[in-house]
């Protein structure tokens, strides 16, 4: 085989993993409202809990 063909094979195999080693299919744990404890609210900005404003 030439070193282009093996090149391609390796960037071939490895393009899938490379891709998924950034951000991923959305896999991992994300926050939202229902997770706050009590006297939280969600905020979408930051998107952590933080302290219920009180006025």
């Amino acid at each position: 085989m030439t070193f282009k063909t093996i090149l391609s094979a390796a960037l071939l195999t490895l393009a899938p993993t490379l891709a998924l080693a950034n951000s991923g299919c959305g896999w991992e744990k994300r926050m939202n409202a229902s997770q706050c404890a009590d006297g939280k609210v969600f905020d979408s900005a930051s998107g952590t809990c933080v302290d219920r404003a009180t006025s």
